[in-house]
């Protein structure tokens, strides 16, 4: 294998570990100002940079402060990082920033949900109308819904934006 070869990365990953380097370099600023100890892990899989924000025992309870109510410092915290990166270099990112777990929690009971409802499907034939969900989660559920071989769409707008289950339609 030439030199040349060896040495090759692809453009994509390329650009995207330098979003996750940027974003975590914001989020390290972040948590020095706040005086909060987090270890931050970076991954890029499915082309998309995965950022957590992690620490052990009793300080664990600083970073849930991070998250807030329902996620909703997290989704905001999650803009700024994006903005950081945007700013630094010129292209909109759609990085994922979990911190303490949360993400990775609320990930684990959609996936129940969504098995539960699947499973109601396949046994009435009727259509399952899942609660609003941001449009993050909606993805993970239609992902799930098409990997049991059903299907699902999105109806209703803004905070009422929701995900109905019905048995594949054919062709």
């Amino acid at each position: 294998m030439s030199e040349t070869q060896e040495n090759y990365v692809e453009p994509e990953t390329t650009a995207l570990e330098e979003e996750g380097d940027i974003a975590a370099d914001y989020l390290e600023e972040l948590l020095d100002i706040a005086d909060i100890d987090g270890d931050i892990d970076i991954e890029v899989r499915n082309n998309r940079t995965y950022l957590s924000v992690v620490t052990e025992g009793d300080e664990s309870e600083d970073l849930r402060a991070l998250v807030g109510k329902n996620g909703e410092v997290l989704d905001s915290l999650q803009e700024l990082v994006r903005l950081s990166v945007l700013s630094a270099t010129g292209n909109r990112s759609r990085l994922i920033l979990d911190i303490a777990g949360h993400r990775a929690n609320r990930a684990n009971r959609l996936a129940t949900m969504a098995k539960d409802a699947i499973a109601r499907v396949q046994e009435t034939g009727e259509d399952e109308h899942l609660p609003p969900l941001g449009a993050y989660e909606r993805k993970l559920v239609h992902d799930l819904v098409a990997e049991n071989g059903l299907y699902s769409e999105s109806e209703g707008e803004g905070k009422d934006r929701h995900i109905v289950i019905s048995v594949a339609e054919s062709e």
